[in-house]
């Protein structure tokens, strides 16, 4: 099956080499000619211009679009739908809110031509194990398009969710839920650390121990596992690991805010969620929170633990940490029964 594909950023250029793998004819654009080049390189055909990509694809075309969200997304966008005819389709494979999507699809359909939001999971790991697909849009050009999602995806990994917007509705949802799942793995951490005064290898391997059950067992756990045994590569040799010279702060792209506002619309809790949201929006005011620590006093990490030293049979460390690792697995449970609350 023929396809254009636009973007050529890590994930983008990963699932052009994916789709060449099962030899679909790939025209790729991106706006960097190095990432032209490197397609090519991968066997697909190069394209110089928006309007060249479509020039080389017969009719009817697909084109998918894999740009970052917002103008550069409503850009691409406005352009190809000058360029396309009457029965080809625009895919949305970024995180575009599922409000642009419906007015897109209207505004596409208005000129004969179809639209697909297709959300998109899979990250740095897609090329090896695929990228799970949410698709919204007309079934019947799902189904002529199937095809395509059935060679990104793993086996059982791609379905249709519904309507315009459904798929980036699901793939927002799927986000909401991570945010939740992350800052929870980070109060795990947290309590670990500094109630429990365990170290990095410690935390190494007591992560590790949980990513290997049935309950806890997940890629974040895995990666949070490993990170705690990275050195700092600006301090080799000294033992110093990286975590504990990340800056405390984290940025949002939109979807966990997105699906915070869509609960309040429809008047569903979502408070782990919502929660995590706004930790990430504390972590963000750096300065402030600085001055707070300085006139506020507050828990100093490892007086806790050697307190709990001097009285070991009132918490001891092996107790603490089954008792981290359940609450961690009840509050997953929880993120994950409010995103799926939302999506009923």
């Amino acid at each position: 099956m023929q396809i254009g594909f636009v973007g050529l950023g890590r994930m983008g250029m990963n699932m052009v080499i994916r789709l060449r793998r099962d030899d679909h004819r790939v025209v790729a654009y991106d706006r960097g000619g190095d990432k032209v080049r490197e397609a090519e390189g991968h066997g697909a055909v190069g394209a110089t211009t928006l309007a060249d990509l479509v020039a080389q694809l017969e009719p009817p075309r697909a084109v998918w679009i894999m740009v970052p969200a917002g103008a550069p997304t409503q850009e691409t966008v406005a352009t190809l739908a000058k360029l396309l005819s009457r029965d080809d389709v625009v895919l949305d494979g970024g995180n575009s809110n599922f409000h642009d999507d419906a007015r897109r699809a209207e505004e596409l359909r208005a000129l004969g031509l179809h639209y697909l939001d297709v959300g998109t999971s899979g990250g740095i790991w897609g090329l090896k194990v695929g990228y799970c697909l949410m698709v919204g849009g007309e079934e019947p050009i799902f189904r002529r398009l199937e095809p395509i999602f059935k060679t990104l995806a793993p086996e059982n990994g791609y379905g249709y969710m519904g309507g315009h917007g459904a798929g980036h509705y699901v793939k927002m949802v799927h986000n909401g839920i991570e945010y939740g799942d992350m800052q929870l793995i980070a109060e795990a951490y947290d309590a670990l650390k500094t109630l429990g005064g365990l170290d990095n290898d410690a935390l190494a391997g007591t992560f590790a121990a949980w990513n290997e059950g049935d309950d806890l067992g997940s890629y974040l756990v895995e990666i949070t596992a490993r990170i705690f045994r990275v050195e700092d590569p600006e301090a080799a040799g000294t033992g110093a690991r990286l975590v504990d010279a990340i800056l405390d702060t984290a940025s949002m792209k939109g979807t966990g805010k997105w699906t915070v506002q869509d609960a309040a619309e429809l008047g569903i809790p979502i408070p782990t969620i919502a929660s995590a949201v706004d930790a990430r929006l504390l972590s963000a005011q750096k300065a402030t929170r600085t001055a707070a620590a300085r006139a506020l006093g507050g828990p100093v990490p490892g007086r806790a633990a050697a307190a709990a030293a001097s009285a070991p049979a009132e918490a001891p460390t092996a107790t603490l940490v089954d008792d981290v690792r359940a609450a961690l697995y009840c509050a997953k449970v929880c993120s994950y029964a409010q995103g799926m609350s939302l999506l009923a």
